[in-house]
């Protein structure tokens, strides 16, 4: 396909234009392996943006609930904006392994929620889009393995298989609209397997690469 080169401000705009699911919210998607760029990404989108509220689901999960997290995400979280409220959610610290500050999630025009699962399918719904960071996922995880160091080796012993059987029984990929790689001019992106006519070809962002989180 042909390719053409817009800054991330574009795609923004293109988002803002998008129909709303999750009541007045446009909520978007950003998934991907663990170590993919996630991250790193949804700040960047959210500063192009011009300051979007970005959820990170590392905050709803917990070590006894890698995944188990949707019932807390829709009450805490879709069902206050489907009603256009201030979502307030408990955080979870990783390293006191409890939950503690409430964090509060306006209902602004376009709300960003990135972290492995969602896209899942409880999730899509609400989303106006979704995005999947598209690095194969031995390669995110060794990624996320040298960031983390050997602190976090046995959580990455029990993270991986988590996260293969997460994939296997609710896939996100086959439904995202764009697929995001990291390039060494910023991000490339293309059509995903849920794409339309509207956004064809690849759409590369030049911006600095970013750092990995």
């Amino acid at each position: 396909m042909d390719s053409s080169h817009v800054p991330l401000a574009q795609y923004a705009d293109r988002l803002r234009r998008l129909p709303p699911f999750c009541g007045p919210v446009r909520l978007v998607g950003v998934d991907g392996h663990a170590g993919s760029g996630k991250s790193t990404f949804a700040d960047r989108l959210a500063r192009a943006l011009g300051g979007a509220p970005v959820l990170h689901l590392d905050d709803i999960a917990s070590h006894d609930a890698l995944f188990a997290w949707t019932e807390r995400l829709r009450a805490q979280v879709l069902d206050p904006l489907s009603r256009g409220e201030t979502a307030r959610y408990e955080t979870y610290d990783w390293h006191a392994r409890r939950f503690g500050e409430a964090r509060q999630l306006p209902p602004a025009e376009v709300v960003l929620v990135e972290g492995v699962g969602a896209g899942r399918r409880a999730v899509r719904p609400f989303l106006a889009e979704l995005v999947w960071m598209d690095l194969p996922r031995e390669a995110a995880w060794e990624r996320g393995r040298s960031r983390d160091g050997e602190a976090q080796r046995a959580f990455w012993d029990g993270w991986i298989p988590a996260e293969r059987k997460h994939f296997t029984e609710d896939p996100s990929r086959p439904f995202a609209k764009e697929l995001v790689r990291e390039c060494p001019e910023g991000y490339e992106m293309r059509e995903g397997p849920a794409g339309t006519a509207q956004n064809p070809g690849f759409i590369t962002h030049r911006e600095e690469p970013p750092a990995v989180r």
